[in-house]
């Protein structure tokens, strides 16, 4: 974890266990009662979407979601990855960044491989990576996204 966000977290954690210890007047809504419980914080949502079988490209795409993890806190964040076009063999099992998206997928990314693309590269479901899902269109799941609030991040 991030130590600057540790030390974050602990002083918020500290700040909340002083006020439950002293009390806080102010805590009271207008009535005396007690405020209403907050929701939970919202989770951020965001989809990756990778077109090329380049290697480098993916790298930085796989980087880019560890960082947004690592920021967002795993429990904070949503996030799909998305190939359609010649990205699509960066998904087979034995790719260049097989691992790097085996570690992904473990940390809950939702892997997505456009069904249209696999049909024009020749790829069945047997071979991509464990953990990928199929979806009919790359092109359908990032605009379907980006309609349900989750943002687009290009690498």
């Amino acid at each position: 974890m991030n130590p600057s966000l540790h030390l974050l977290r602990l002083a918020l954690a500290c700040a909340a266990g002083a006020t439950l210890l002293c009390g806080n007047a102010s805590a009271a809504g207008p009535s005396g009662a007690p405020p209403a419980a907050s929701a939970p914080a919202p989770r951020e949502r965001a989809i990756f979407a990778v077109t090329d079988a380049d290697p480098q490209k993916w790298n930085l795409t796989l980087g880019n979601i560890a960082n947004a993890i690592d920021g967002l806190g795993a429990d904070g964040a949503e996030i799909e990855l998305v190939a359609y076009g010649p990205g699509i063999a960066m998904l087979k099992k034995d790719s260049p960044v097989a691992g790097r998206l085996a570690a992904a997928v473990k940390a809950g990314v939702h892997v997505a491989a456009c069904q249209h693309s696999m049909h024009g590269f020749r790829l069945e479901p047997a071979d991509l990576a464990p953990g990928v899902d199929v979806v009919p269109s790359g092109v359908v799941e990032l605009i379907r996204r980006q309609h349900a609030g989750y943002a687009y991040v290009r690498s």
